[in-house]
This record gives structure tokens, C-alpha cells and sequence, in this order.
């Protein structure tokens, strides 16, 4: 695996050019939540002299990065009102008046969408208003508008009751998911349910009846294939048009089936997913970074829409290899700068090495692996999601806080 490009030297900014840019009331990025988008939004515009803050209600691997003048710890960002609150707490305590928000999870969206006109008196917001984000963060809108637009998408069911469940038997199996994922994420780790059985299929409904309110749990068909078969439209979308953008494929990822993040992405061109994903943008005026996934059915050859995620989105640092360098893009656009249009190269690789080795030793253990395709894939690699050679750091904090992770992440209590 190639290590990350080395910064030309006039990106490569000291430190204390962040404390002059902050006497100087130059404009910055609020970055809610470090882990590894969080990390890349900072790299991309820390390289570029932009100062940097993070808020955090967890450890993250930014705490360490060169390119983020300050951490700043709270308490609870699950709460949208709680949110909201600390961010605005913390923009008057250290004057960010002006400075642009970067959410990097979805609750954070929903949070900004919902209480933007509180927020765009103090900072730049690159969320779309609920209106528009609902259509993102509720699948059921997302299904809804794909219908409407004739957009394939998985046949999907919204049942209340569990006796509702027998009209679905002849169509296992099925998958058992959240139409708003972060209440049944953060209390199981997953992000869908297979039922193979009628049996399976009430127990796992009812499971998740008792998680989230039962008008949320849907019941999806599967389709085939893992995430060799999935693929992202990712661009900064605006005025009904995608001013820069880039397709990507899902080489690998963890878990295998039902995907919570990817392991492994490469770029490529694909005029079909891009038609759809800018239909489906334009048609709800959509305006900010965008991440469409579409699942590639092999029993009718469609693609089919999975997700829409209005933020930055995981992989979303594997642009600045590709020629795309979605937040600064983002950021220049907040604050009025021109941005060259952009459109991202194919064959280029973005790894997450610490989930992309265990999800290889599993499929070497299930007899699933092609060492041809896995050496291709480290030659093609051009970004690791943390390390990098001119900001070491936070892979080595990443390192340290692995059990930490692991423990937030996959050991959760169903």
C-alpha cells in the first residue's frame, strides 16, 4: 500500500499560523465529531491554512492531528436540543462567528436541519433544511420519493403488527431495519437484521418493535451480494446540478451482508448511478456534500437505491486522491471563494486498514478471497482513512484507543 502524498510545502502549515488566523477573526470549520471523516475534513482544509476546531462528546483520533487547533469535549451529541446548544455555547465561548459547520453523522444533520434558523444567526451551515434532509434521513421518505421518481429501489414493507408478518413468508428471506437508523444502531451495532424463517422474522420484528417505536421497522427484501455490488454517487451538489463529483465501489466491507462502513473503495466511472443519484437530488433542490449508495441486483440488473447520506460521508477523503476535494469545495462555497469544478479519477483505492484486516482473515476463513484482486486492491490504495505520513498521529492514538472502539462500537447491548 502506497502511504498517503506528502503535502507540497506551501500546504504544509505550522501551527502557530492557527493562532495568528484565530486573532485575526479569519473564518474556520467547526468539525462535529473526529473519528476518521471528521479527521479527513480537517486534513483537507488544515492543509490550506483554514483553522480547524473539533467537538467530540467521545475520544477520536483528531485529538493528535497537526491540522486541528483544538478538541473540544461535550457531553452529548445523540440529543438534537442538547446539540444544538453546545455548539452554540461553544461558538460564542471561543468566537466562532461566521466559521462553517461540518456535521459527520446523521443526527447531527437531523440536529442542524431542524434548528437552523437558531444556528445561520451565528455560524454558515452546510446542511440542507429539514425539508430537504428528511428526504435523506427517514428511509421511508427515501423509498417514497423513489417510487415517485421511478427510481429502483428493494422492495420494502412497513408493517405495525407482527401479525401483519404472513403476507411476507413467500418473500424470505428478509431484512430487518430502522427506517431512522441511529436509535437502533446505537442500541444493537448493526445496521439490518437477515430473517431466514417465519420464526426469525417475528422474533427479530418484535425484537426491534421494542427498540424503536414499531411505526419506524421496516421489512426490506435482500439483494444478493455483498459490497462488491454496491456503489456510491458522492459530489457537491448545488442549483440542481453536481458542481464536483466522483462514483466509487465498495471492494470490501464489514459486516459483509449488511454493510455498517466500508473497508475498502475505489473510484471508477458510472454514467447509471450518476443519472439516478441527480435525478433524485434535483428533484428535492438538494444542496451540500451527498452520498447516494445504489445496490446492483443481479436478478434484474438494476441499480437500486439504498441510502442517501447528506453529510460527509466515510470514504470522503479518498476525493482529495481522486481530484476531488469535497470539504475545502464545501468551504469555499460557504465563504463565497471560487472552486474549480472537479470530477473524480478512476482506480483510485482509500483503505481503512484497522476493520479491512480482520474483514480479509474472515473471508480467508470462509474460503470467500481472491489474493489477486486483494493485492490489486493495496496497489491501487492511495489514502489510508487515518494514517498519513505528514500527520502520523492519530494513527497511533488510533492504535491506543482500539479497544475503546471496539467496546463503543460492536459491543453493544441489543
Amino acid at each position: 500500500m502506497q502511504s498517503s502524498v506528502e503535502a507540497p510545502p506551501e500546504m504544509q502549515v505550522p501551527v502557530r499560523y492557527f493562532e495568528r488566523a484565530i486573532q485575526k477573526q479569519e473564518i474556520g470549520a467547526l468539525v462535529i465529531g473526529g473519528e476518521h471523516p471528521g479527521l479527513g475534513i480537517a486534513r483537507s482544509l488544515g492543509r490550506r491554512g483554514i483553522p480547524v476546531y473539533v467537538v467530540d462528546d467521545q475520544h477520536s483520533v483528531s485529538s493528535f492531528s497537526r491540522y486541528v487547533h483544538r478538541v473540544i469535549h461535550t457531553d452529548d451529541l445523540l440529543d438534537e436540543r442538547k446539540t444544538v446548544e453546545a455548539v452554540l455555547e461553544i461558538g460564542h465561548r471561543y468566537g466562532l462567528k461566521g466559521w462553517v459547520l461540518f456535521p459527520t453523522r446523521d443526527e447531527t444533520v437531523a440536529a442542524f436541519s431542524r434548528y437552523r434558523s437558531e444556528l445561520k444567526s451565528f455560524f454558515r451551515l452546510t446542511t440542507p433544511d429539514w425539508k430537504v434532509a428528511r428526504w435523506a434521513l427517514d428511509k421511508r421518505n427515501t423509498y417514497n420519493l423513489a417510487l415517485q421518481l421511478k427510481i429502483p429501489s428493494p422492495q420494502t414493507w412497513s408493517p405495525l403488527r407482527s401479525a401483519d408478518l404472513g403476507i411476507l413468508y413467500d418473500k424470505l428471506p428478509l431484512a430487518i431495519k430502522p427506517a431512522i437508523k441511529e436509535n437502533f444502531f446505537y442500541s444493537t451495532g448493526a445496521k439490518a437484521w437477515r430473517a431466514n424463517t417465519p420464526e426469525q422474522l417475528h422474533r427479530l420484528f418484535e425484537k426491534a418493535s421494542r427498540l424503536i417505536p414499531p411505526e419506524e421497522v421496516m421489512v426490506q427484501e435482500i439483494i444478493p451480494g455483498d459490497g462488491r455490488q454496491q456503489f456510491s454517487y458522492c459530489a457537491f451538489f448545488r442549483d440542481g446540478h453536481a458542481h464536483s463529483s466522483m462514483v466509487a465501489r465498495r471492494g470490501r466491507q464489514h459486516p459483509r451482508e449488511f454493510g455498517r462502513a466500508a473497508t475498502y473503495v475505489e473510484s471508477l466511472e458510472l454514467p447509471i448511478v450518476e443519472e439516478l443519484s441527480e435525478r433524485l437530488l434535483r428533484a428535492i433542490n438538494y444542496y451540500g456534500l451527498v452520498e447516494v449508495e445504489f445496490k446492483l441486483d443481479p436478478r434484474d440488473g438494476l441499480y437500486k437505491l439504498l441510502d442517501i447520506n447528506a453529510r460527509a460521508w466515510g470514504f470522503h477523503s479518498l476525493g482529495g486522491s481522486a481530484g476531488v476535494d469535497f470539504p475545502y469545495i464545501l468551504f469555499a462555497d460557504q465563504i463565497g471563494e471560487p472552486a474549480e469544478r472537479c470530477r473524480g479519477k478512476s482506480g483510485i483505492g482509500w483503505l481503512r486498514m484497522v476493520t479491512d484486516v480482520p474483514t480479509v482473515l474472515s473471508d480467508l476463513v470462509h474460503g470467500d478471497f481472491d489474493l489477486s484482486s486483494y493485492i490489486r486492491s493495496l496497489r491501487n490504495t492511495r489514502v489510508e482513512s487515518v494514517f498519513s505520513s505528514e500527520d502520523p498521529l492519530p494513527s497511533l492514538l488510533e492504535l491506543l484507543l482500539l479497544p475503546y472502539s471496539i467496546s463503543k462500537k460492536y459491543f453493544v447491548k441489543a
